[in-house]
């Protein structure tokens, strides 16, 4: 068996790489490189390239080779697909980031190194251009479209962390010939429209900080799963895990929760949803038992931290709103109805005892509610770039309405029709101050949690009309 290679050969053949990249396809402007953070609070550092040959990364002024995660090649169409465009040729590149490190780069991209306490963490969602069907977005608008400017102004927090709530890709369908304002967009589930959609805009803010990622409905197999799994997954790519074929979506449509440690006694539980149905799920759909098998795993995770926060893309205890097309009156939608049934199948609280709060989104707009009974404080932080919701919450729900059966609203609040992002100070082991900020980088509300409680100054934002 060969000897492993010393350091000193690792930095040799980064210097070799360096002078040889004419031949192997040097790294680009466009690449992309981010850390993400996995089970147990694993960082491993990213970069999709086009290159042809994965770069190395260097920590600490040591050079270590990338392990390719996905061979350069093109997202190939799943069967049945209704647009299916040329897409662009990338490669998959990945290392572990070890803990304790100071200093990462790869690709002449410097990378941000984790924490092993973050205090400051910034909470986004919701980020794509949404084309689709008659839903079309004017991608081309920064003020229609503005999650580049979102993500500067996040990144100006200087977080130690970030968490997006899912939903990063939204251009499915090409721009209609009559809408100048997304002409030119790239639109289906290659890297091409990944990129308009996500990895460019999110630039400055995948160099602030590490971010943990849940899994929405848009990266379902059926849609931009083949994207999540080779490029925002935490964990090893899998094939076969990766969408391609429907055959094997029983496998791609599920993944187990996972905790991510945020010290003093707390922790994140990142569980995903993307397969679920706000409709509800029969006892005889079998996604039941397998998001009720979910909860049993959030349950055992739980038990490892004093305090948990949950973090997925579909809310279980926060309101939507509809308008009647007709006679214009309003309704409240509740907690996702599948995750309710299955979850409501092992504990009829829906969340273990030791979670305190949720975070999710895939509603368009910004919201939180708070307990009087034993439920998580939920937020919901959909308000980062996807066209955002215009039906108005109340200031409380009518008497009642709940989101989930048995949870009791005490407070509430919420911002609708606005851009921006969440963040997250923590003041104590359990407590935590959330501002809520505008594209403007102007604090729109500010709440004060405490275990499972939550309360805002605001109860209602209002929305500035430009």
């Amino acid at each position: 068996m060969r000897p492993f290679p010393s350091m000193l050969s690792w930095t040799l053949l980064a210097a070799l790489l360096s002078g040889c990249a004419g031949l192997v396809g040097a790294p680009g402007p466009d690449d992309v490189a981010f850390v993400v953070i996995g089970e147990d609070g694993a960082a491993t550092a990213r970069l999709i390239t086009a290159a042809d040959a994965c770069p190395p990364l260097v920590v600490d002024n040591r050079a270590m080779p990338m392990r390719v995660r996905v061979p350069k090649s093109a997202i190939p169409a799943r069967p049945g697909q209704a647009h299916t465009p040329p897409s662009s040729a990338v490669l998959a590149c990945e290392a572990p980031v070890a803990a304790g490190s100071v200093t990462a780069s790869v690709a002449g991209i410097a990378l941000p190194i984790p924490k092993a306490e973050p205090k400051r963490i910034v909470v986004i969602g919701d980020t794509g251009c949404r084309l689709k069907g008659k839903e079309i977005q004017d991608c081309n608008d920064a003020s229609q479209f503005p999650f580049a400017r979102v993500a500067a102004r996040a990144a100006a927090f200087e977080p130690d962390l970030v968490i997006h709530v899912g939903d990063y890709h939204y251009r499915e369908d090409p721009c209609p010939a009559d809408r100048p304002g997304c002409a030119g967009s790239p639109y289906g589930y290659g890297y091409d429209a990944w990129a308009a959609d996500f990895f460019t805009p999110a630039r400055k803010l995948l160099a602030a900080a590490p971010w943990v990622l849940a899994r929405g409905n848009h990266e379902n197999c059926s849609r931009a799963g083949q994207g999540w799994w080779r490029w925002l997954d935490p964990r090893a790519f899998q094939t076969g895990r990766d969408c391609d074929d429907p055959a094997n979506d029983l496998l791609g449509e599920y993944s187990d929760p996972y905790a991510v440690p945020l010290g003093a006694g707390a922790q994140l539980i990142v569980f995903d949803t993307a397969n679920t149905n706000w409709k509800g799920l029969p006892k005889t759909d079998p996604r039941r038992a397998i998001y009720a098998d979910s909860y049993r795993k959030i349950e055992r995770l739980a038990r490892g931290a004093r305090y948990s926060i949950g973090v997925d893309h579909h809310p279980l205890f926060g309101f939507g709103a509809n308008r009647d097309a007709k006679t214009g009156a309003i309704s409240l939608f509740g907690g996702d109805a599948g995750l309710l049934d299955a979850f409501g199948d092992v504990d009829p609280r829906y969340m273990p005892a030791g979670v305190g709060m949720l975070l999710s989104g895939h509603v368009h707009l910004w919201e939180q509610v708070s307990f009087a009974s034993a439920h998580p404080t939920q937020f919901i932080a959909g308000i980062s770039g996807s066209a955002e919701d215009t039906v108005p919450l109340p200031a409380m729900p009518p008497p009642g309405v709940t989101p989930a059966p048995g949870a009791v609203v005490e407070h509430m609040s919420s911002w609708i029709g606005g851009f921006g992002f969440m963040s997250m100070e923590r003041t104590g082991p359990e407590a935590w101050l959330v501002k809520v900020w505008d594209l403007d980088g102007r604090e729109r509300n500010r709440c004060q949690v405490t275990g499972k409680k939550s309360r805002c100054e605001v109860t209602q934002v209002k929305t500035q009309v430009k």
